[in-house]
């Protein structure tokens, strides 16, 4: 029997198309399922990696070198696709992350703007590092076409181009890619009169071909956290996902502070002195009130008492705190203790489920429980009136020219810049070299400042740590970081519901 040699037709894979461009527009969504575990990393790694850009974005100028080199560090640091010839597994990674982070930041307003804004300017990025021919065959997948025209065609056309297209010049115009783009679809270029037109063409340099491709991208994309909003009911029927989506707009990704290393550390007398050295604005506010109006509301105890919790106050120091700055208004001691004393025991873990409450990180703070009349708890760049947080500063001792950085920040929405700018001002130090996400890292700061570079001493209290880790006694190895942080993991979505309630 003869057999013929048939060759074996190739089913093209869906997933290696899907990733075969080092860049897309996250049109299609992914549909592979992934594990609970993956589905929380990766949505981790790439808040992580927006927080990045819009930090660097109001750092440095954006494609600086300096830029550029933090950038790619953090997407090698991440796993994310840096290189145009990264592989699928990166640019898997990158394509999920994202449709996570749309489910988490569909929810509101605020959360869908801020979202954007990052994914352009990260999309920016990407999109300016592809070459010539990766971008032209970016356009032309995503129905896009628009074509480079030829050296000929730019001699030709030369002066016209020089004259219509004020970022090019002599020099520059040789190495430059002008794109040829039906008007309509470049009407603001046009309306601002940066373009050459004829036959109904524009020619676009390559800067302002980006700038169409955003627009484009952020149209999209805007469009489609519409549409991911109306989807919600039927995502937040799934129990397992419901308390990560709902929170993770809210995460905070740093150092955990509801370990207090240096319990004792910090006496009572010590606290008017630290408030005014070392306290970032929101405390600051809190405390100033607390001495004021000898009373603080729910809201505001909760958020000062756990940050003085994180900073080293002790449950018995707590106690005392609270009880001796009430009793000079218009709460008697019994009434402290009936009322009061049982929130403060409840917040260090000693009554109700007994959680260890962890002081609020700024996002939560600016994101939950806004404040009301009378209230004097959230963030001060957030949720005061510009004129009064300009008073404020002012009285502060913030210089004119800091308290214009400062409002600018605000105006732009970046509050965590603004409180880091005032850590600067108030500091003496041109760049605060670290990225500020919580309270207690501010006071750590200025302190490792005003102490010369050395950190407060800590000292851990070995006793309470036996007590709430009894696991971990007759133990003497240090634990491993790489451990810690797996079960950091696992244990997130655990404990998202303890970690942003309030109590």
């Amino acid at each position: 029997m003869q057999f013929i040699n048939r060759k074996k037709r190739l089913v093209p894979n869906p997933k290696t198309e899907l990733y075969a461009q080092p860049l897309q527009f996250y049109g299609q969504p992914p549909l592979e399922n992934i594990s609970l575990s993956e589905f929380e990393s990766f949505a981790v790694d790439r808040l992580k990696l927006l927080k990045t850009v819009e930090n660097l974005g109001v750092s440095y100028v954006k494609h600086s070198e300096q830029y550029s080199k933090k950038m790619e560090a953090e997407f090698k640091t991440l796993n994310f696709p840096y290189r145009t010839e990264d592989g699928a597994e990166k640019r898997r990674k990158d394509h999920i992350s994202h449709f996570i982070l749309r489910l988490a930041y569909c929810q509101t307003e605020d959360l869908r703007r801020w979202f954007i804004q990052q994914e352009v300017d990260l999309f920016r990025y990407r999109f300016n590092d592809l070459t010539s021919k990766q971008k032209l065959d970016f356009l032309h997948k995503n129905n896009l076409q628009y074509n480079t025209i030829s050296v000929q065609e730019k001699n030709q056309l030369k002066e016209k181009l020089l004259n219509s297209s004020y970022i090019v010049s002599g020099v520059t115009l040789e190495n430059e890619d002008f794109y040829k783009v039906p008007f309509q679809d470049a009407l603001d270029l046009v309306r601002a009169r940066k373009v050459y037109l004829k036959d109904g063409y524009a020619f676009i340099p390559h800067n302002d071909i980006v700038t169409i491709v955003l627009n484009d991208f952020r149209t999209r994309l805007s469009k489609a956290l519409a549409l991911t909003a109306r989807s919600l009911p039927a995502v937040h029927s799934d129990e397992r996902l419901q308390p990560l989506l709902n929170h993770l707009s809210h995460s905070y990704l740093g150092q955990d502070y509801s370990i207090q290393k240096n319990v004792g550390k910090i006496s009572l007398e010590q606290i008017d002195s630290l408030a005014g050295k070392s306290f970032p604005l929101c405390m600051r506010q809190l405390h100033q009130a607390l001495r004021e109006n000898h009373h603080l509301r729910h809201g505001g105890r909760m958020q000062y008492g756990l940050f003085l919790k994180g900073i080293g106050l002790s449950l018995e120091q707590a106690l005392q705190f609270w009880r001796m700055e009430f009793i000079r208004g218009k709460v008697d001691a019994d009434k402290f203790d009936k009322a009061y004393a049982y929130g403060i025991r409840h917040m260090f873990g000693k009554e109700g489920k007994r959680a260890d409450y962890t002081p609020y990180s700024c996002m939560k703070v600016i994101l939950s429980n806004p404040p009301g009349q009378g209230d004097y708890h959230g963030c001060p760049f957030r949720h005061s009136d510009p004129e009064l947080l300009k008073q404020k500063l002012q009285f502060y001792k913030v210089s004119p020219s800091g308290v214009n950085q400062i409002l600018e920040l605000v105006k732009g929405m970046h509050y965590q810049l603004a409180c880091q700018k005032y850590f600067e001002l108030t500091h003496n130090i041109e760049d605060s070299a670290f990225s500020l996400s919580h309270p207690n890292q501010y006071f750590i700061e200025s302190q490792k400042v005003l102490g010369g570079g050395k950190e407060m001493k800590r000292e851990t209290d070995t006793s309470q740590r036996s007590q709430e880790n009894p696991a971990t006694r007759g133990s003497s190895a240090a634990p491993d970081p790489e451990v810690i942080e797996s079960q950091h993991l696992a244990e997130m979505t655990e404990n998202l519901e303890t970690f942003f309630e309030d109590a």
